[in-house]
């Protein structure tokens, strides 16, 4: 009566605002890509979910062999499957919560809340987009602002001109990915930042490996540290982190499964953590319903919706005084835009990295310029130790294709190699 029918997929690419959009280039073009996944069942309930093609856990796309695992079963047979992807898992779930005609954290567990903790999320960005960023997640009802710590940018006159605009309630929560190098470099610059009151959280200040680094600077800074549970070989477990007390909390991510499995970890050692589970209004509904029934989920959850100049969800999730709302409708609570998907409909398309259009000038206050052609570049140089390290004075500028020959040959040099220029030809 309530098996699985049919499992359909569809691309859309979406747009984004214009602030994202200029800076979300330099490393993530490729986040505007989504597979909306559609199940029906045979009584004619339909689920919906998402993945973000080239980014959110499991495979990049529906696979033929999932299709095959869940069609004819029950949704809540194979809900738990994170094998399966984000987008058919969280349809499935969608469509189990329909079925009972419940809100879907009814499914998930106990509630012990009915609003979450949510932050707004940008990359990094010049100064004056991070005030302009901020200022508009206040006027939207968030409190707090997670976005990255990146050494081509002067950190700490960033930080400074950022906090003189934020109301003094307001908290901002900086992801490093492990640019602090090593515990010698990364303490004297975290004890620069704690001159900023807003600055409430630093997550993976250092390689995740190196578990005498945490504990030192742990230590040293008043700065609570956080880091993502372990995904990949030759990353601490949980319980490595907690029994070295490397952090103070994590950044728990993934599909329902981990996510609820290392949320119970959490709360088995009463640590905080975030729950980070990235896309449109598809993702950031599934994770208010986890958020709903996690105790531990202390910390604001990142869901980067805020990015979007319109998604595929016409529902809205309105935030107030840093919580937003957990949907009651059943299932996920949500609506599909039909306008929206046939707007913003598309074929699959191959990952746009590099961004064609892209040329970056990192400028040194030497006066010398390194130029590169997208983010991965210089994030090797940089973890690889032959940039320096946050030096005061340094801005990365995007260098406009003014469609001259000097432009072309000197982005073409830049894909095969940064180019180190004493005079900069822009």
């Amino acid at each position: 009566m309530h098996s699985v029918k049919t499992v359909e997929t569809f691309w859309v690419d979406l747009p984004m605002r214009p602030v994202p959009a200029r800076n979300m280039i330099r490393e993530n073009p490729h986040w505007t890509l989504f597979e909306i996944c559609k199940v029906e069942l045979d009584s004619g309930i339909v689920g919906y979910g998402e993945t973000m093609v080239y980014y959110t856990w499991g495979p990049e796309t529906v696979p033929e062999t999932a299709r095959a695992k869940v069609i004819g079963k029950h949704p809540a047979q194979n809900m738990w499957d994170d094998s399966l992807g984000a987008g058919l898992q969280m349809a499935l779930l969608d469509a189990a919560g329909k079925v009972a005609d419940v809100p879907l954290h009814q499914l998930l567990g106990q509630q012990v809340r009915d609003r979450c903790h949510i932050s707004w999320w940008d990359i990094d960005l010049p100064a004056d987009d991070w005030i302009s960023e901020c200022k508009l997640a206040a006027e939207n009802g968030y409190t707090s602002f997670k976005t990255k710590g990146r050494p081509w940018w002067d950190l700490i006159e960033q930080t400074r001109q950022l906090c003189a605009t934020l109301p003094q309630h307001f908290e901002v929560d900086m992801d490093f990915n492990g640019f602090g190098i090593d515990t010698a470099h990364c303490t004297r610059l975290l004890k620069s930042l704690e001159q900023f009151h807003h600055l409430v959280m630093i997550e993976s200040p250092l390689p995740h490996h190196d578990v005498a680094g945490y504990k030192f600077i742990r230590q040293q800074t008043q700065i609570p540290l956080s880091m993502h549970t372990p995904s990949h070989l030759g990353e601490p477990s949980m319980e490595t982190a907690i029994r070295e007390e490397m952090v103070d909390g994590f950044v728990v991510t993934g599909g329902a499964t981990k996510v609820q499995q290392d949320a119970h970890v959490c709360a088995e050692f009463n640590k905080s953590f975030f729950l980070q589970i990235v896309g449109t209004k598809f993702a950031a509904a599934f994770a208010l319903h986890l958020g709903a029934v996690l105790r531990n989920a202390h910390w604001p959850s990142v869901n980067c919706h805020q990015l979007y100049e319109r998604d595929c969800v016409s529902t809205e999730l309105p935030v107030s005084n840093g919580l937003a709302t957990v949907p009651s409708g059943p299932g996920l609570g949500i609506e599909l835009d039909e306008e929206a998907v046939e707007k913003f409909r598309c074929e699959p398309k191959a990952k746009p990295y590099p961004h064609p259009d892209l040329l970056i000038a990192i400028r040194w206050p030497s006066g010398t310029t390194t130029f590169y052609a997208h983010t991965a570049q210089f994030w090797e140089d940089w973890h690889a130790g032959r940039l320096p390290f946050f030096p005061r004075g340094v801005n990365l500028e995007h260098i406009t294709n003014d469609g001259s020959s000097e432009w072309s040959e000197l982005r073409g040099r830049a894909l095969q190699q940064a180019v180190h220029s004493a005079l900069p030809p822009f």
